[in-house]
C-alpha cells in the first residue's frame, strides 16, 4: 500500500513539474489568449511589456471537448488532437509590406534619427501664425532639417495624404475645443496610412491600442475595427487629448509627450525631475528617446506643413478631400454587391469603408451605415430595395466548434457539402481543427476569392526588432507575443539550445534586425561617448574620421550634412567616439 502511495506522489510530482514549466506551452489552455491589451502610451512604464492578457471573446471553452465522433469522412470535420483555437484553413503567413507603408514604417520608427540631446536656445516661432504653441530650437530645426532632407520622399507623401484627411480633422478638433494646428498629430502617429498597425497593438491614422480605444467608444472585433475609421477615431482623439490637457493643468507639451508615453509615464517624470518644463525633463534619461523626439517632431512637422515650399516641397499634389453619400443597410451586406450597385471597383468601397477588416459589413450589426461614392446613393438605395435579402450575403463565416460536420454545415446554410469544400480548398476532412474560419458560400455563382483571401485582415504591420526580457519571462511567452517561434529567437539570439534567459537581456524579436554571419571578428570597440569637435581650418570629414576612428558616412548622419557640405573653420560637429578610437 505504501509503495502504490509513493508512486502516485511520484506521479503527481511530474505532473506538477511539467505544468509549471517556464519554457514549455500548456497543452490545453483554461482561458485561451489571443488579446494583448495596455494603456495608451506605446512605451516607457505602459510599454508593451505591461500587457494585460485577456480572453478572447469568441473562444469557448467547449472548443477543446473531444469529439468522439466517428464515421463518414465528410461526416466527421473536427480534429480532436489539435489544440489550435482560431486557425483558417489556408496558410496564415505576414505578406510583404508595400514600399509606402515600409517607407513609413522606417520614418516613423526614427532609428537613423540622432538630434541633438540639447535644445539649446528656445525662440518663439512668430510667422506663420499657429494655434497651437510653437517653438524653434536645436532638437526642432534637427526634425526640419530630417524630414526636409533624407526623409523628403517620405515626408511629401505624408503632405500629400493630409489634403484627404485634414479638413475633416481640424473641423472635428474645432468642434471639440482643440487647436487645429493639433490635428497634425496623426501625421507623427502614422503618417495618414489609415491601416498602419504597430508592434504594439496601436491602429489606424490616431495609433490607438485597444483598450484606449475602447474607452474612448471605438468598437474592434473580427469584422471591422472604428480605430481605423478617420472620423470616429479623430473624434476620439480629441477627447482623449483634451482629458490630457485638463490632467496636465492646461499644458499642451506634456499633454502631446503623455499621448506618446502615457499619462503615468509624464507624472512619475515631473515628480522625479521636480519641474514641468518639456524641455528640462528630456534632459534626464527616464523618458524614452521616442517621447523626447515627439513634440519635436510635431513641431518641425507644424512648420514644414505651414510653409512648405519654404524648405524645399514644391509641387504638392494634394489629395482631394473625403467625401461620401451615406446608406443604411438593414443587413449584412458585401462590399462586391455594395460596389456593383454604384458602379464602382470593390476596391473604392473597401477605401471609403476602412473600419471593415473583412468582405462585408458585419453581420450582428443593424442599421449598418456604410459610406458610398459621392453621388451613388440614389442609384444604389433603388437597386438594393430590389434586391431579395439572401442576395445581398454572398458568403458566411462559420467558426468549427466541436460536433460540427460538413454534412451538418451544407444542410443548416443550404449549401451543397462539395460547394463548402472546394471553396476552402478541403482535402482532409479529418485535418480541420477546432476554432477553423470556415467560408459558407451561399451563392453558387460566387468565386469567393474575396471573401478567401480576407480571411486575414488587412493591417499593415510594423515589427518591433528588439525586445528587454521582464521578469517572468520565456521563450514560448515571448515567441507567441512577437509572432515569431523559439526556433528563430535562439537562432537570432545565438542561444544555442539553452532556455535560459535573463530580466534585462536584450532579445532580437524580428528577422530584419537579427545579426547578419559574422565575416571577420571585431575587436570590442568599448563604450562611446559624446565628443563636439570643433573644425579647424584645413580638416576634412576624412581626416576627422581618420582622427577618431568613425567613417565619414556616420559623421554626415550624426550632423545631418549633405554629401556635397563643405566644412568651415569654426564649425561644431558631433561625434560618437569610442574610448579607445581616436588615433
Amino acid at each position: 500500500m505504501r509503495l502504490y502511495q509513493l508512486m502516485i506522489f511520484l506521479l503527481s510530482g511530474f505532473f506538477l513539474a511539467g505544468c509549471f514549466a517556464s519554457n514549455s506551452p500548456p497543452s490545453i489552455p483554461s482561458e485561451p489568449v489571443t488579446s494583448l491589451v495596455f494603456e495608451q502610451g506605446k512605451q516607457g512604464d505602459m510599454d508593451a511589456a505591461d500587457l494585460q492578457l485577456l480572453p478572447d471573446k469568441e473562444s469557448d471553452a467547449e472548443d477543446f471537448l473531444v469529439n468522439p465522433m466517428l464515421g463518414d469522412p465528410d461526416d466527421f470535420l473536427v480534429n480532436p488532437l489539435s489544440g489550435d483555437a482560431d486557425q483558417t484553413v489556408l496558410a496564415d503567413s505576414d505578406e510583404p509590406l508595400d514600399e509606402e507603408t515600409l517607407a513609413d514604417n522606417l520614418v516613423l520608427q526614427g532609428n537613423d534619427q540622432m538630434p541633438p540631446e540639447e535644445p539649446g536656445e528656445i525662440l518663439a516661432h512668430e510667422e506663420p501664425v499657429f494655434d497651437f504653441p510653437v517653438v524653434e530650437n536645436e532638437k526642432v530645426r534637427y526634425f526640419v532639417d530630417y524630414f526636409s532632407g533624407r526623409a523628403k520622399k517620405t515626408f511629401t507623401l505624408w503632405l500629400e495624404r493630409s489634403g484627404h484627411y485634414l479638413p475633416m480633422m481640424q473641423e472635428i478638433f474645432a468642434d471639440e475645443g482643440l487647436p487645429r494646428d493639433l490635428a497634425y498629430l496623426a501625421m507623427v502617429e502614422s503618417g495618414f496610412n489609415d491601416k498602419a498597425y504597430s508592434w504594439a497593438h496601436a491602429v489606424g491614422p490616431w495609433q490607438f491600442i485597444e483598450s484606449t480605444g475602447r474607452r474612448y467608444g471605438l468598437k474592434n472585433d473580427w469584422w471591422y475595427d472604428e480605430r481605423r475609421d478617420p472620423e470616429k477615431a479623430t473624434r476620439a482623439a480629441a477627447r482623449f487629448l483634451q482629458d490630457l490637457y485638463n490632467d496636465f493643468d492646461g499644458d499642451w507639451y506634456l499633454a502631446v509627450a503623455s499621448y506618446n508615453a502615457g499619462p503615468g509615464k509624464l507624472r512619475n517624470a515631473i515628480k522625479r525631475y521636480k519641474t514641468r518644463d518639456f524641455w528640462e525633463l528630456c534632459r534626464g534619461k527616464y523618458l524614452k528617446t521616442e517621447t523626447k523626439n515627439y513634440l519635436p517632431k510635431l513641431l518641425a512637422a507644424l512648420m514644414i506643413a505651414k510653409q512648405p515650399k519654404k524648405y524645399g516641397f514644391t509641387e504638392l499634389e494634394y489629395h482631394a478631400p473625403l467625401q461620401y453619400d451615406t446608406a443604411t443597410l438593414p443587413s449584412s451586406t458585401d462590399l462586391e454587391v455594395i460596389a456593383r450597385l454604384t458602379g464602382v471597383e470593390y476596391l473604392v468601397v473597401k477605401k471609403l469603408n476602412p473600419e471593415l477588416k473583412r468582405w462585408s459589413t458585419p453581420p450582428a450589426a443593424k442599421d449598418y451605415q456604410v459610406r458610398l461614392p459621392t453621388g451613388s446613393k440614389e442609384a444604389f438605395l433603388a437597386g438594393y430595395d430590389e434586391l431579395p435579402e439572401r442576395q445581398r450575403a454572398n458568403y458566411v463565416r462559420h467558426k468549427v466548434r466541436s460536433g460540427d460536420t460538413l454534412l451538418a454545415l451544407s444542410k443548416r446554410y443550404g449549401v451543397r457539402v462539395q460547394d463548402i469544400k472546394n471553396l476552402n480548398r478541403i482535402r482532409n476532412t479529418r485535418a480541420i481543427q477546432i476554432g477553423t474560419n470556415l467560408i459558407i458560400p451561399l451563392n453558387p455563382d460566387a468565386n469567393g476569392s474575396t471573401a478567401l483571401a480576407e480571411l486575414k485582415d488587412d493591417y499593415k504591420r510594423s515589427r518591433r526588432a528588439y525586445y528587454t526580457v521582464r521578469s517572468g519571462d520565456s521563450l514560448w511567452k515571448i515567441s507567441r507575443k512577437f509572432n515569431v517561434t523559439e526556433k528563430q529567437l535562439r537562432v537570432w539570439n545565438r542561444l544555442g539550445w539553452s532556455n535560459v534567459i535573463r530580466p534585462g537581456q536584450r532579445l532580437v524579436v524580428s528577422s530584419k534586425a537579427a545579426p547578419a554571419k559574422k565575416v571577420a571578428a571585431v575587436k570590442d570597440p568599448g563604450p562611446l561617448h559624446k565628443v563636439v569637435y570643433k573644425v579647424r581650418p584645413g580638416d576634412t570629414l576624412w581626416a576627422i574620421g581618420r582622427e577618431f576612428s568613425v567613417a565619414t558616412g556616420q559623421i554626415r548622419s550624426w550632423n545631418n550634412l549633405a554629401e556635397n557640405h563643405v566644412l568651415q573653420p569654426g564649425e561644431r560637429l558631433t561625434l560618437h567616439v569610442s574610448s579607445k578610437g581616436r588615433g
